[in-house]
């Protein structure tokens, strides 16, 4: 995106892989709930989310080891227009689907189109800024774009690449729980049992086994997912030896935890891993599609009778810190105190319409920890009041004269959430407000967020140290409205949308710096997620027949790092 990748034309491997790495054995990673689809690349059906990282390719591939820096994959060399305006790739041509065909231009060329307008809505927002795809060479293919939009050059690189043939005469949307896409990654799926597994197992023929890229990645002979019905059942069979790794996410559960037999005779090892990566966000969404949490004091009074401190306390022991921005942990991270300097001036253009706190400086409240959370509590209640709400027979009522009831929607099988929704009901029942809890299985729980069926649910958006186009995807305006999309509060903000913009079109690094702190400052005080704390460190206990190298990405822990760069080392 900016300068020049950091790794030579000659490098042998990628720095976090280990090139000498064993093949062989098997990983076996645990999922909740069950699946209907093994097409990650559709509209419908819920599909177990390994196989968008597992199970599929792309022109390019991401360095886990740097931000904003791809190298080649499928293609073999790329060519850009002096401003980016267009991107070029020449495929490699020894590139092949898992039947040994070679991929071709006409695969990619279908890939972009029916994916940019029928497939999953990721891929949607993508294709409105090619203007035209076309075959310049044998090999070559050419993406010009509309915009001016210099990530869309590295974007137009990792679209997944799928087998044209395989999908002549059928419309993908319709495809069956057999209809496996195919793809040219080193994984294929060989058998599977409807919400109970899913095998992958290495294609020993890979065509892309002695690409630098890939040495010393993919090293396990089978993965394999199994399926439980919640994170207690899965937790057991991990005590029991039946899957591979856990990863922790809750600081107190590892320090209390994991004590079993195996931990202590040492079949278990337990690691934790650093990362650099901003915190994104976590928490409970609130869908401002619906009144009244389309005000933005029903919202921040809703943040105010979260009491994150005594939460924290009762459920991570205090261990973790809380989410302070959708940045917060890294260098994009909005600042303390008013807007200052590069940040300020993406800001001033949006002035009379940004929410309270963006220029000012913004911070989440804070409790005194204890279960009343008093002070806050009597903010809420301002707020409500400021809102039109008042108390009436010890319930809160709207200007309208109904009462204030609210949704929140989980999937079956997210504990600890429920435990968090169920303190944080407990908190709002003091104001006057129900908040019924509704748990559904991970099927309608997708149809149910999909269609923005809720009025508050659990949310989580990763961001890394190179955000781009997909904030448009997780907060633009044209995704609000979209069937399917990650905009799930709503939001529709032309501050958002042009700082997104600013972000995408950065001449250099300060400004896009600025331009990503200004934009964390807008979504953080549009008070649109009760957030919740934070995974600063990376926490796996995997069993002692894994192993990873010593060298770890600046990402940490993550899909393209666990399992690609492990590897089984036996007893």
């Amino acid at each position: 995106m900016y300068g020049e990748p950091a790794l030579p034309p000659d490098f042998v491997s990628l720095p976090y892989a280990n090139p000498d790495a064993p093949k062989g054995g098997r990983f076996v990673t645990g999922n909740n709930g069950g699946f209907d689809s093994l097409n990650p690349f559709i509209r419908t059906g819920s599909v177990p989310w390994q196989l968008r990282f597992f199970a599929a390719e792309s022109l390019m591939g991401r360095s886990q080891g740097e931000p904003f820096a791809l190298y080649g994959l499928l293609a073999e060399s790329i060519e850009t227009g002096p401003n980016r305006e267009w991107v070029e790739f020449t495929l490699r041509p020894e590139a092949k689907f898992w039947d040994g065909t070679p991929v071709t231009v006409d695969d990619v060329i279908w890939s972009y189109e029916t994916l940019g307008t029928v497939g999953h809505p990721r891929y949607l927002g993508f294709w409105g800024k090619v203007d035209k795809i076309e075959q310049t060479g044998e090999r070559t293919v050419r993406l010009t774009f509309n915009v001016d939009d210099r990530e869309l050059a590295l974007i137009a690189g990792l679209r997944p690449i799928l087998k044209k043939a395989q999908w002549e005469g059928k419309d993908i949307n319709d495809s069956t729980l057999e209809d496996i896409p195919m793809t040219t990654s080193p994984y294929m799926i060989t058998d599977f049992e409807a919400n109970r597994f899913v095998t992958l197992t290495r294609n020993k023929d890979y065509w892309g086994k002695d690409l630098p890229f890939r040495r010393g990645t993919h090293n396990f002979d089978e993965i394999q997912i199994e399926f439980f019905g919640d994170g207690a059942v899965l937790f057991e069979a991990f005590k029991a030896g039946e899957i591979s790794y856990m990863r922790e996410f809750n600081a107190e559960a590892w320090a209390t935890k994991y004590d079993f037999p195996r931990v202590q005779n040492g079949d278990v090892i337990k690691a934790e891993i650093p990362h650099q990566k901003p915190s994104g966000i976590t928490g409970l969404v609130m869908n401002t599609r619906r009144a009244p949490l389309d005000d933005i004091r029903v919202r921040d009074a809703l943040i105010h009778a979260f009491n994150f401190e005594f939460i924290n306390d009762t459920i991570t022991g205090g261990r973790q810190p809380r989410i302070s921005s959708y940045f917060s942990n890294s260098i994009l991270a909005m600042g303390d105190g008013p807007a200052e300097g590069k940040v300020a001036e993406y800001l001033a253009p949006y002035a009379d319409i940004l929410p309270d706190g963006a220029l000012e400086g913004y911070a989440l409240p804070v409790s005194d920890g204890t279960a009343r959370n008093r002070a806050n509590i009597r903010k809420a209640t301002d707020l409500f009041a400021d809102a039109g709400y008042t108390i009436q027979d010890g319930e809160m009522t709207g200007p309208d004269g109904t009462t204030l009831t609210l949704n929140v929607l989980l999937r079956q099988g997210d504990t600890e959430t429920a435990t968090v929704v169920d303190i944080y009901a407990e908190a709002l029942k003091r104001l006057g407000i129900a908040l019924n809890v509704e748990v559904v299985d991970g099927s309608q729980y997708t149809s149910r967020t999909n269609s923005f069926d809720f009025d508050l649910s659990y949310y989580r958006r990763a961001v890394s140290l190179s955000p781009g186009n997909e904030q448009n995807l997780y907060w633009g305006s044209e995704a609000a409205d979209q069937e399917g999309a990650r905009n799930w509060m709503g939001v529709k903000s032309p501050a958002i949308d042009g700082l997104i913009a600013e972000m995408l079109n950065a001449p250099d690094q300060d400004s896009f710096v600025a331009a990503t702190k200004a934009l964390d400052r807008t979504l953080t005080a549009g008070r649109y997620v009760i957030p919740f704390w934070n995974f600063a460190v990376g926490r796996i206990a995997h069993v002692k027949e894994i192993t990873y190298p010593e060298t770890l990405p600046i990402y940490g822990d993550g899909v393209d790092w666990m399992p690609h760069s492990w590897w089984y080392k036996g007893e």
